[in-house]
């Protein structure tokens, strides 16, 4: 058995699953890590405070063979969305984001709010294109912040040629939806943020923030706690945050979530991201077909190189009920919102699941096809 084999025995799903856009469910190495965690954590032995709290040296190590990062520019956070609003808060100055991203949006307008110190400027439209950012760019821009991944239309970014476009400021980059479903050059961007919640399948409460240097030095550490401090705090002596990614953190980091995404980044550097990320376009390119096949459009990106493992249609608005009453009645699992469907196969994504939707989107056609 090769790496990829062994990563994909590792899911675990019932048949239906195709919503690893909104959570993936835990993989086998992850639901082991935990187990193991959990038992340190029961029976309390000597010496089990210390191996719990190797748990967030070992993330460091995992992220920053997943990014490219050096371990010191890696911070444990308990999720992508405050590892985002660390960066943010932490600038000054003017900071490009896309519109259309909600989240992002949020988090720009509420740094805005509470600090006064950074002042969204907008991109305009559904796709984030270095073209679109270049436009867009101010005398006053410090700053571009956007999704790898968009997790509305699934359109994936050109992390290397917004670079390119942007110069000497800071890209800050949600990678949310792209790590473990698409590989990208990571050493593009001046922060990188993610969690295991979605395409890592290694659940909630643990996630990180990449810092490089360039960016430590621009970013205050506006929200550091106890758990980004030189040393512990006393009632003599409060300490100053510490340099970098890891001044920007609030709490000491939960050591059996560390453990679980660390497990989770390890599994996926020993089959291959690339090999992973294969794996999931082929999968996505099935979702594709098989639209194509059923009539109903796809919104999302079709080039293999503009996506990642989303896939959006959308359906005529009369028949959006009729759509998603096929894929709930055969068993199908994806997120509905705003009139489009978004569809996201793994890499382990079975035949099983794709007969499914195959089922579904047949029973859909039939159930809106014309009566002659």
């Amino acid at each position: 058995m090769n790496a990829l084999t062994d990563y994909l025995d590792g899911f675990g799903e019932d048949p239906g699953y195709l919503d690893f856009a909104a959570f993936g469910p835990l993989s086998a190495a992850v639901l082991a890590e935990s187990a193991a965690q959990e038992e340190l954590l029961r029976r309390a032995r000597w010496g089990a405070a210390e191996r719990l709290a190797e748990g967030a040296g070992r993330l460091r190590d995992a992220a920053a063979v997943a990014t490219g990062f050096r371990p010191d520019q890696i911070a444990f956070q308990p999720s992508a969305d405050e590892a985002i609003v660390q960066a943010v808060y932490g600038l000054a100055g003017g900071l490009l984001v896309p519109r259309a991203d909600p989240a992002l949006a949020l988090t720009a307008v509420r740094a805005a709010e509470a600090m006064q110190a950074v002042t969204p400027t907008w991109v305009e439209g559904e796709r984030v294109t270095p073209g679109v950012v270049r436009d867009a760019l101010t005398e006053t821009t410090m700053a571009v912040l956007i999704a790898a991944v968009d997790p509305v239309t699934g359109a994936v970014a050109d992390l290397d040629g917004i670079r390119q476009v942007i110069g000497d400021r800071l890209l800050l980059v949600d990678a949310e939806q792209a790590l473990g479903a698409v590989d990208l050059p990571w050493s593009a961007a001046d922060v990188v943020a993610c969690s295991g919640r979605t395409w890592l399948r290694a659940g909630w409460g643990g996630g990180f923030l990449a810092v490089s240097d360039r960016a430590a030095n621009r970013l205050t550490p506006v929200l550091s706690g106890p758990g980004g401090a030189v040393a512990d705090p006393a009632v003599d002596q409060l300490p100053p945050a510490a340099e970098g990614a890891a001044g920007l953190q609030v709490a000491q980091p939960d050591p059996v979530a560390a453990a679980r995404l660390a497990a989770a980044l390890e599994d996926l550097a020993q089959a291959g991201p690339a090999a992973v990320a294969a794996a999931v376009a082929e999968r996505a390119a099935s979702v594709v077909a098989l639209a194509d096949e059923f009539g109903v459009p796809v919104i999302s990106p079709r080039a293999e190189g503009d996506r990642a493992g989303i896939v959006v249609l959308e359906p005529l608005p009369d028949r959006l009920t009729a759509l998603t009453a096929a894929l709930f009645n055969h068993g199908v699992s994806v997120t509905i919102r705003d009139g489009r469907v978004r569809i996201s196969p793994h890499a382990g994504t079975t035949e099983e699941t794709i007969a499914m939707l195959r089922t579904a989107l047949s029973a859909y056609a039939t159930a809106v096809r014309p009566v002659r």
